[in-house]
């Protein structure tokens, strides 16, 4: 199902109102993802304990359908109670979890949404003393010292059960996982027990993956720092790394921030 956001127009819009008027809420069929229709879709998200952002997909969908949210999908209180631990406004927390979870942190089928980074593996491969060199001969897409090889989605863990026969332990490392894709070599610097152990987290819940996220930032200063000061070029560029201007992180995370500082004095 298409994710829907303000200003959106179509055939699927019509369906989503007409599915909210099903469940209740007061509205036109319009085609058009207009101000009351997102108010709709926050009043459903409110009422089932949903992210509260306005933006219909999949899991607002699924509340539509059922009535109820899935335990594993991310609640509003999880946003609040990472906002207090952060020190930070809670709109900086709404904005990062808008621009970075994409919606979900799930595939279809239930699993956690990973990417295999194959020069991490390469990294970790070496760190426990294993050649990389000759198996990058043989799964080039795999074991690499340039990064590439994506295939996305739920190909993504073809590549990671390749690599589970080479090394377990150092193939979740090599991944970035869930809704915020914290990458698993991170696992002892954040506090859990073993990379099973994170990835155990990962698959449980989208609260723990939020909570990944939370302690990823608290492990370093200058990230808890730029989303205080909301340095939003800063931050992008802690988090995703030196390319996060050729995909907009920076004033995506601003206008998201922005977006949401406004709900909230319009609320006070």
């Amino acid at each position: 199902m298409k994710t829907h956001f303000l200003g959106d127009r179509g055939a699927d819009v019509g369906l989503l109102q007409t599915r909210l008027i099903r469940a209740g809420y007061r509205l036109t069929v319009s085609h058009f993802y207009d101000a009351a229709t997102e108010s709709a879709v926050r009043a459903l998200q409110i009422k089932t304990g949903l992210v509260d952002d306005g933006i219909a997909g999949p899991k607002t969908y699924a509340v539509l359908a059922t009535g109820q949210r899935d335990p594993k999908h991310l609640a509003d209180a999880d946003l609040i109670r990472a906002a207090d631990i952060l020190g930070v406004p809670l709109a900086c927390v709404r904005a990062v979890n808008e621009v970075e979870s994409t919606g979900s942190g799930y595939l279809l089928d239930g699993r956690p949404k990973i990417l295999f980074e194959r020069h991490v593996f390469w990294r970790r491969l070496k760190a426990r003393g294993i050649d990389p060199a000759p198996l990058a001969a043989k799964y080039p897409n795999v074991v690499s010292q340039v990064y590439g090889g994506y295939q996305g989605g739920a190909a993504e863990y073809t590549r990671l059960a390749t690599a589970e026969l080479i090394d377990p332990a150092a193939a979740y490392e090599s991944a970035s996982w869930g809704a915020f894709q914290v990458m698993g070599e991170n696992w002892q610097r954040l506090g859990y027990a073993s990379a099973d152990d994170f990835v155990s987290r990962m698959e449980n819940s989208e609260a723990d993956q939020l909570d990944g996220f939370v302690r990823y930032v608290v492990a370093d200063s200058g990230l808890v720092a730029a989303l205080k000061g909301r340095k939003w070029a800063t931050f992008a560029k802690g988090y995703n790394g030196p390319d996060y201007a050729r995909n907009l992180y920076d004033v995506k995370l601003a206008r998201a921030y922005e977006k949401y500082a406004e709900r909230e004095k319009a609320a006070a």
